[in-house]
């Protein structure tokens, strides 16, 4: 998906990380959970800061301020988990991703959403959709299948198939 297949208004849930504003579709959200005490696996991605129990559920949590190369995310009692799901050819993965706050449901029209830029931004524009606006600051829409490379999809999901059992 490009900021061109953009064709209608839709639902975004923003969120904050370090002095950032992000935004992914509300389709992608399955729901929204205070930060909780996280299990560490061992040989998992640099950016996977382990597992949570969600429901019966081991739901692997990656830390999004890592993936994007800043410092490791320090819980305050705004942080949140973002339970996402990223549909992959096979089966739906369901991940957690730290977040240093969440704020709201916005609407975004596609005249409100411009293409990243070329250059003078550190995040990798594979991923970004594009940039709007929120509160006066610029918000980075966030494509989730594109945020990890098919074997970071694997390698998340390999240490979550061995705690199931799998």
């Amino acid at each position: 998906m490009t900021v061109d297949t953009i064709t209608q208004t839709d639902q975004y849930l923003t969120f904050k990380i370090d002095e950032e504003y992000f935004t992914v579709n509300v389709r992608n959200v399955r729901e929204i959970l205070e930060y909780t005490k996280i299990t560490k696996m061992p040989d998992a991605p640099h950016f996977m800061r382990g597992i949570i129990n969600v429901r019966g559920s081991v739901i692997p949590v990656i830390d999004l301020r890592l993936k994007f190369g800043m410092q490791e995310t320090v819980p305050k009692s705004s942080t949140r988990i973002i339970v996402m799901e990223i549909a992959r050819e096979v089966k739906t993965l369901v991940i957690g991703c730290l977040a240093d706050s969440v704020k709201e449901v916005i609407e975004i029209a596609p005249d409100q959403i411009e293409p990243p830029p070329e250059m003078g931004t550190r995040w990798k524009k594979d991923y970004i959709l594009g940039v709007g606006k929120y509160q006066e600051e610029f918000i980075m829409l966030l494509d989730i299948k594109k945020l990890f490379s098919t074997a970071e999809l694997t390698t998340i999901d390999q240490p979550v198939l061995e705690e199931e059992g799998q």
